[in-house]
């Protein structure tokens, strides 16, 4: 790892999933962690329930942006975790891939959004945790 670690969160339309994750990362981490995110096929916008999953948790993602997954994105990750990106996602020796199995976020409804994020928190923090990196917030 290098003395700051990157970490990149990819799913398919970098909307919802791979957006929160970034999000608590980048929260949780106050700073400590480089962090990126993209999609396979990304969308126009966030989802706008995933939007206000986090404002739940006070954090604001409505300025966020869908990017474009590239290798260059890949090599400059020293993590890469993906949800549900397949075989999009390219892979490069030396780098740490990690593959969350998460429901997609679209399409559903807040009540059904809100233990997606739940568990992405959780993960999140474990991920902290494993990159010796303590979370700024204590987990919920």
């Amino acid at each position: 790892m290098s003395p700051t670690a990157s970490v990149l969160f990819v799913c398919v339309h970098n909307a919802g999933r791979s957006q929160m994750a970034a999000a608590f990362l980048r929260h949780l981490s106050g700073g400590a962690v480089e962090v990126r995110s993209a999609g396979s096929a990304p969308a126009r916008d966030v989802n706008p329930v995933a939007v206000a999953a986090m404002t739940e948790e006070g954090i604001d993602i409505s300025s966020a942006q869908p990017t474009v997954l590239t290798p260059d994105t890949v090599q400059a990750s020293d993590v890469v975790v993906t949800m549900g990106c397949g075989d999009a996602c390219p892979v490069f020796p030396g780098k740490r891939y990690l593959d969350w199995e998460l429901d997609d976020p679209a399409g559903q409804d807040l009540a059904a959004v809100r233990p997606i994020r739940d568990e992405i928190r959780r993960r999140v923090t474990e991920l902290l945790q494993e990159l010796g990196v303590g979370p700024t917030q204590a987990p919920r």
